[in-house]
């Protein structure tokens, strides 16, 4: 059985702390605009306090969740236990983007490692907190972080990671707007 919890606690916030991967979802408002899904690793992840989180986005060939954002705000965060005790845990709120130059993103990209690529910082107030058994998930062996998309963005450098970003995140699959530094 489920529990809705009024805060993320210290409790959830360890259990949140112990989870190797995350997923992110959006939606688009118009009836035919898709339903972005994306999993999110490293160590990106914040609790900034009892009702809001913070991620912290790399560089990559979509700009979905970015742009879903600006055009509605709505977002959904779910941890799933893939070791020890099944839980899924679902953060609902509202996102922010805030991109490099934006108020608030020097004092939040304090909480993340110095990542090459950082295109923007997605911060959400978190609007409800709920848990599920998690019981149908199957079990999974942690091996390790992938390291490709550090690797990536530290390759093409600063000016190839604004080349990349002015090339395939201006806008989202829908032809919403994406980075405002990219368009």
């Amino acid at each position: 059985m489920g529990k809705v919890y009024p805060e993320i606690d210290d409790r959830l916030a360890e259990w949140i702390r112990g989870q190797h991967i995350f997923f992110v979802a959006t939606a688009a408002l118009a009836e035919d605009g898709l339903v972005n899904c994306s999993p999110k690793g490293l160590d990106t992840f914040a609790i900034l306090d009892p009702h809001t989180v913070a991620y912290l986005d790399l560089t990559g060939s979509g700009i979905q969740t970015v742009a879903h954002l600006r055009e509605n705000g709505r977002i959904v965060i779910m941890f799933c236990a893939l070791e020890g005790p099944p839980k899924i845990l679902r953060l609902h709120g509202r996102g922010t983007v805030l991109e490099p130059g934006d108020p608030d993103f020097e004092s939040l990209r304090g909480h993340f490692p110095p990542y090459a690529g950082v295109r923007a910082i997605i911060r959400v107030d978190v609007t409800r907190i709920a848990d599920s058994c998690g019981t149908g998930v199957p079990l999974y062996a942690y091996q390790g972080q992938r390291e490709a998309l550090v690797r990536f963005g530290e390759q093409l450098g600063e000016e190839g990671v604004r080349a990349y970003q002015r090339r395939y995140n201006h806008e989202s699959l829908e032809g919403l707007p994406g980075l405002r530094s990219a368009r």
